[in-house]
């Protein structure tokens, strides 16, 4: 059962009591990520992250370490481009720890000097593994570059550049800025119920203080760009990229459905005419990506460079028989059932479920019962699919990136 309360301060907690399971997933969101930094913050979110786990007035880091294990439970946090999710999984039992453990993190941790130059080692170190990473790497060079200039197609974790420079008060004035409770959503699913949530929630944060700034800023512009960027590895990693669509849109579900047809799974027409037909590749796939006002739709694969050429042609070939020849009822029917099983599998995972709620909430968008979301799903279209596909991929709105040995691959 999906239930919302709303604070005097303006933090938001939602819940999704599940009596038959056995845990508790509880999760502190943020609504910042790295779109909401300026250049010279650009990582700043993520260092922030980071910095939440080095101890706080009451505990040090080894403490807060020693007290989730003591229960068994799981603590972690990840950072995306448009939120934050600080989040721990729990028995029933020790549900009033956790939210003291998650709200001294984010209320009281210290940022001392010491773990500021330390965690900024480890962050500088994550960059570097991060970039001998080709297969990660590729996805933000091509965000970056179809989304040039723009906050949203900028790393998470920064640059070498950003990290060195910044320094312990501007971390603090960020975190000040947008860790607010008008900005924050607490988020639980699992075998609690909703008045326990807020009665813990009001505990921590009934009396915390302070507005966040209203954030507007422009819809990124979409460049059909062409990065070619040579690097001395074996494989070439090539993605398209085109215009998807935002969280909000009316064709998102169908975009998703879209998707797994083309190259959301093993049965999908990438894997099936690539890897499985041809054995041209071992990675290809496609998969949407949704924000608060765009979206893109992103194919991807990782092959020997003279192979580049054949895989680029027959996936043309494959969207231009979409745009023309639309999807087969088998196709729409099979991709439908996919989905709605993957929305199902995760309702067995209160994480999954609480980041569902907590997800939905601080993005603003409305909350979706399983059923409700597979009757979105159903009602999906073979006519809706072939509009939706017409604009994709066109030459004059088609971003290629390539990583690896472009010139021993004929694309220079």
């Amino acid at each position: 059962m999906y239930q919302k309360t709303t604070l005097a301060n303006g933090l938001r907690i939602v819940s999704e009591s599940i009596p038959y399971m056995s845990s508790i997933s509880l999760g502190i969101f943020a609504g910042t990520g790295s779109r909401h930094e300026t250049p010279a913050e650009q990582g700043v979110s993520h260092f922030i992250e980071h910095l939440m786990f080095k101890g706080t007035h009451r505990r040090s880091a080894k403490d807060i370490a020693e007290m989730v294990d003591d229960v068994g439970g799981q603590l972690n946090a990840a950072t995306d481009r448009e939120n934050t999710c600080y989040y721990i999984k729990v028995l029933p039992e020790h549900l009033s720890l956790g939210m003291d453990i998650l709200s001294d993190m984010l209320l009281n941790s210290k940022f001392a000097d010491v773990d500021v130059e330390k965690e900024r080692q480890v962050v500088l170190e994550e960059i570097s593994l991060y970039e001998d990473s080709p297969d990660e790497l590729i996805h933000d060079l091509h965000m970056n570059s179809l989304w040039p200039g723009h906050a949203l197609g900028r790393n998470i974790l920064g640059t070498r550049e950003t990290i060195a420079a910044m320094d312990r008060q501007a971390i603090l004035d960020y975190r000040t800025r947008h860790y607010v409770p008008d900005n924050l959503v607490i988020a639980a699913a699992g075998n609690l119920t909703h008045e326990q949530l807020v009665e813990l929630s009001q505990l921590y944060w009934a009396d915390v203080r302070g507005k966040s700034q209203i954030l507007v800023d422009p819809t990124p512009t979409f460049v059909a760009a062409r990065l070619l960027q040579e690097k001395d590895i074996e494989q070439l990693h090539v993605c398209l990229g085109t215009p998807g669509v935002a969280h909000d849109s009316s064709q998102y579900y169908a975009s998703h459905v879209l998707n797994t047809i083309l190259g959301g799974g093993v049965s999908s027409r990438l894997f099936q005419s690539i890897r499985e037909d041809r054995g041209l590749a071992y990675s290809v796939c496609s998969y949407p990506s949704s924000f608060r006002d765009t979206g893109l739709m992103t194919i991807y694969a990782g092959v020997s460079p003279e192979n580049s050429r054949e895989v680029i042609e027959i996936t043309n070939a494959i969207l231009a028989d979409i745009r023309v020849n639309g999807v087969r009822p088998d196709e729409i029917k099979r991709a439908k059932e996919q989905l709605k099983a993957g929305l199902m599998f995760s309702m067995e995972s209160s994480a999954s479920r609480m980041s569902r709620v907590g997800r939905a909430e601080i993005s603003s968008r409305e909350y979706l019962s399983p059923e409700k979301l597979a009757a979105k799903v159903d009602a999906v279209s073979l006519e809706q699919l072939f509009d939706l596909a017409q604009p994709l991929y066109q030459p004059e709105n088609t971003c290629m990136t390539a990583l690896g040995p472009v010139e021993a691959a004929g694309l220079v």
